[in-house]
């Protein structure tokens, strides 16, 4: 199961985004579960409204099917801490392009969150 994070979902709805490729392969090429946060949800939304389309925004919500998107249920708990989100569904990867919000979270079910898509080391 991966959990994904905003900025992956737009990048793979629009065309025009320097991530799309990046984002649409990850997409396309994992046979795994995609987590999608009710958070994240409205967000994407939001964005694909905005800069987007009405249509672009349709398809992102048809693609919550079986086999397909999965939204999150968060209890108040969870909100309160979004990592304990990650350990209790025992989430250890995550997709985003914005790594630098979760290379400092320190989850206690695993030493760290491995974040898609890799990048090459410097």
């Amino acid at each position: 199961m991966i959990l994904l994070d905003t900025n992956i979902l737009v990048a793979a709805a629009r065309t025009v985004d320097v991530n799309h490729g990046t984002a649409a392969r990850l997409l396309e090429t994992r046979d795994e579960s995609f987590l999608v946060p009710p958070t994240v949800l409205a967000e994407v939304c939001y964005v694909l409204s905005e800069w987007g389309s009405p249509a672009a925004e349709v398809r992102f919500l048809r693609a919550f099917q079986p086999g397909g998107l999965r939204l999150a249920e968060l209890t108040a708990a969870d909100v309160a801490r979004m990592a304990d989100l990650a350990e209790r569904l025992g989430i250890q990867r995550i997709a985003t392009f914005d790594q630098r919000h979760f290379t400092v979270v320190r989850p206690a079910h695993v030493e760290a969150f491995t974040l898609l898509p890799e990048t090459p080391s410097s």
